[in-house]
């Protein structure tokens, strides 16, 4: 472990190792990275178990800027320490699309904790967030490394939007918002097996380990210990009609990690959102019986399924036969034509009469992968480029409190859509 903490000047060898590059996701924010870095931006390394494959791809990527033909490329594996070790100590920032990561991760942040790298990922399991703050928060905020869980759909459009309500309410009236909702209007993508994957792995260990299961039913259970309470309650599974967001309200099945991590971003940060700051995400419905019918209809779906989800046969059966397995997802075609749309709703002090605002966040591809890729792949630019000017501890931190403003910048410029009314 290093004596202390590493100096970031970009004086390693890579400013980014994707590991996993060959991965359905991987590929996906190899091409993204590609497409657009300029001379000087960024060097990349390709990262994986087979040669050959990290090869297949370094070629095809080529044909998308011929100076990808000299990328290197890494060859490692998570079940073998030493050749983490060696991979992590020659990066900046490994960026990584292996998962399950409750399965694969554990031996890489350890790893990045103890040579001073800093890591992003794009997991959405509270099992492997929790461990991994509870088992190295500490020791790498002491070396100053950055660990960067949930840097894809989960959770950055969440966590970033709050910090940009928060910053716009105290911009605007010099107070912080103590409550915030967000509600998905509209998403238009597809799924892949890796996420399937996780899903499972994570649904296996909540049923044989109870202490998982409070993990995640905790709306808390991501916060440092000793701080793990607070004015929300567990997340709403049925269908509510909101006054705030006009309309009716579904449960939202990413919810259950993104609302931790925007609670953590609050406690990481002194809680200057406030001690008393309220969080909610759900999928929003007009007004009317069609409302009515589609927020419960939503409901008593995502219901059936995750019981399903819970049971071993029912669950083996869904793998089988109705899910897409790992190494498939949506084609080009259903990620170009994806989208998500979000509103946010943040309310200050004062319960009828605080100051009110409205923003939104949209992406133009498949939130779950077209968006995903652009979004881990500027976290890991953000990381690397502007990692020695980021005025951020180190940490098992979130994209909000790791890379915040730099990254809303970096997205903004990427297409995304981070605006308050």
């Amino acid at each position: 472990m290093s004596a202390t903490p590493r100096t970031r000047d970009r004086s390693r060898t890579h400013d980014v190792v994707l590991w996993g590059a060959t991965g359905f996701t991987g590929q996906l924010v190899a091409e993204y990275l590609v497409q657009t870095r300029t001379d000087g931006d960024l060097r990349l390394a390709l990262a994986g178990r087979n040669r050959a494959k990290l090869e297949a791809l370094r070629d095809r990527l080529a044909s998308i800027d011929p100076g990808a033909k000299s990328l290197p490329i890494v060859v490692a594996d998570s079940l073998d320490r030493a050749s983490l070790d060696a991979m992590v100590a020659d990066a900046e920032v490994v960026c990584t699309t292996v998962g399950p990561y409750a399965r694969y991760g554990a031996p890489l942040v350890e790893a990045c904790v103890e040579h001073g790298t800093d890591y992003c990922d794009l997991t959405g399991e509270t099992t492997f967030i929790r461990p991994m703050i509870d088992q190295h928060h500490s020791t790498a905020r002491e070396q100053g490394t950055r660990i960067v869980c949930c840097c894809g759909f989960d959770s950055i459009p969440s966590d970033l939007g709050v910090l940009m309500m928060q910053r716009a309410m105290q911009d605007r009236h010099g107070v912080a918002a103590t409550e915030v909702k967000l509600a998905v209007t509209r998403t238009k993508g597809g799924a892949s097996g890796g996420t399937i994957a996780s899903m499972l792995e994570m649904m296996k260990t909540l049923q044989r380990d109870p202490a998982a299961r409070a993990i995640v039913a905790d709306p808390y259970g991501l916060n440092p210990e000793g701080e793990r309470e607070g004015p929300d309650g567990r997340d709403r599974m049925g269908a509510f009609f909101d006054p705030d967001l006009d309309g009716w309200a579904g449960p939202f099945v990413m919810a259950a990690v993104n609302t931790r991590i925007v609670r953590r971003s609050n406690a990481l940060q002194d809680y200057a959102y406030g001690h008393d700051f309220r969080y909610q995400e759900v999928v929003h419905f007009p007004r009317g019986l069609g409302g009515v019918v589609r927020a419960w209809g939503l409901a008593t779906g995502l219901i059936g399924f995750l019981l399903a989800m819970n049971l071993p046969p029912t669950r083996a059966l869904l793998s089988r036969f109705f899910l897409p397995s790992p190494g498939e997802g949506p084609d080009e075609a259903e990620r170009e034509a994806g989208l998500f749309e979000m509103a946010l709703f943040a309310r200050g002090p004062g319960t009828a009469d605080g100051p009110v605002l409205h923003g939104h966040v949209v992406g133009h591809k498949d939130p779950g992968y077209g968006g995903t890729a652009i979004m881990l792949g500027e976290a890991a630019r953000c990381l690397a480029v502007d990692g020695p000017t980021l005025e951020t501890p180190g940490g098992v931190l979130t994209p909000a409190t790791a890379m915040g403003d730099a990254l809303l910048s970096r997205l903004r410029g990427a297409g995304m859509v981070f605006a308050v009314d």
